[in-house]
């Protein structure tokens, strides 16, 4: 098991199926921020943020050959009352207030959209039931932009649920005002062919409390960028996520937490479980601790389960830190294979490998899956996972 905690920076910790690193320069991207695709070069796979990433399984999304079509993507709403749901223009104020794009991709996207769907929950209102957003690929090409916003004091669920196939490049942005409270579960469960890259940016705002679940299973390829920066003092963010990397599949995670303002916290915590030739998972974990940012309180960790041989993994987390009055910084790697010494103790008690097997990694995913709070949601990933580690058996 490779593990790298509190690592001195520049250190790195290496195995044959994991490497995990610490390095400031990980943090910087190749160019600044810009709502402009024309501010950024075309990749070539050698740029820190695209070392890992396929890039002729893009399909075109990273050179600009990839053509929105009629159809790509058809989104559903489905809201209790007294949610607002719209759909607006470029023009509108809250498009790109969250964050701005960081690679050529998320540029493109913030570039080709024709119109932005917008949830918004009025100040002061507690959403009783879950707000589910259906997101269904027709097999085409699409760039969109979503925007979840919450009023001061206001708590909601969101499920933002994506199924079919095609190809789509999105930025999906959390508005929080202060004192709100948000849980968004963004499920990533397309068809084999599908391909989907998106950022996600979470503005916190003062004593707001923001909670993001992130499951991968689908696709053929899926880069996902998570950011949260911090609009006041007192904010918190959970980052959550769990994949399960199939033979063939890419599966990406690039967290990136820019604690900017005082007396805030961050908690991410990703696992992921690996299986088949050529499966890969990434996860960067990036947290930037800036020198006006005192008082802070941050963690990050990364677990991975590989259950095969074949398959590759690339766990990389950050800590940059600009001040020394802090409350707490620290993160952590490991990466392992299957606990055979588990499996044994299990079957040792009469209980057949393939149920055993199956015992452990449910075991893995359960402390994840249960942040979740929703039995429905629940349930259909444990029968994912079982899926899954049935077409292993």
């Amino acid at each position: 098991m490779a593990e790298a905690q509190n690592i001195p920076a520049g250190s790195t910790t290496a195995g044959s199926i994991a490497v995990a690193a610490e390095s400031t320069v990980a943090t910087r991207m190749s160019a600044p921020p810009s709502y402009d695709v024309a501010d950024f070069p075309v990749p070539h796979g050698r740029e820190e943020e695209w070392r890992f990433t396929p890039l002729e399984r893009l399909r075109g999304l990273h050179d600009g050959s990839a053509v929105a079509q009629d159809g790509g993507v058809t989104v559903e709403v489905t809201a209790p009352e007294g949610v607002i749901v719209e759909t607006v223009g470029r023009d509108d104020a809250r498009v790109g207030k969250a964050g701005i794009p960081v690679d050529r991709v998320a540029a493109q996207a913030y570039s080709s959209f024709e119109k932005a769907s917008v949830v918004s929950v009025p100040k002061e209102t507690v959403v009783s039931e879950p707000i589910r957003i259906a997101v269904h690929g027709e097999g085409g090409v699409s760039y969109g932009h979503q925007i979840i916003e919450l009023g001061a004091f206001a708590e909601a669920v969101v499920v933002i649920d994506h199924t079919g196939d095609g190809v789509l490049a999105a930025n999906v942005d959390y508005l929080l005002g202060d004192g709100a409270k948000l849980t968004v579960v963004s499920v990533q469960d397309w068809d084999d062919k599908a391909v989907h890259v998106a950022q996600h940016n979470a503005l916190v705002g003062r004593d707001a409390s923001f909670k993001s679940i992130v499951v991968t299973f689908g696709g053929d390829l899926v880069r996902l960028q998570p950011r949260v920066q911090y609009a006041g003092t007192g904010g918190e963010a959970e980052l959550f996520g769990l994949y399960f990397t199939d033979r063939g599949q890419h599966q990406e995670h690039r967290l990136f937490v820019d604690h900017n303002a005082a007396h805030c916290k961050s908690n991410a915590a990703y696992k992921g479980a690996l299986q088949g030739t050529d499966a890969h998972a990434v996860w960067i974990g990036d947290v930037l601790i800036r020198a006006s940012a005192e008082g802070t309180d941050t963690y990050e960790m990364n677990r991975n389960l590989v259950l095969t041989d074949g398959a590759r993994v690339d766990s990389v987390p950050n800590l940059e830190i600009e001040t020394g009055e802090i409350a707490g910084a620290g993160h952590a790697s490991a990466t392992g294979r299957f606990d055979d010494e588990q499996l044994f103790y299990l079957m040792a008690r009469g209980i057949p490998e393939t149920e055993a097997r199956r015992l452990v990694v449910r075991g893995f995913f359960a402390e994840l899956v249960q942040k979740i709070g929703l039995p429905d949601v629940e349930e259909r990933l444990m029968a994912s996972i079982e899926a899954e580690l049935e077409a292993s058996v």
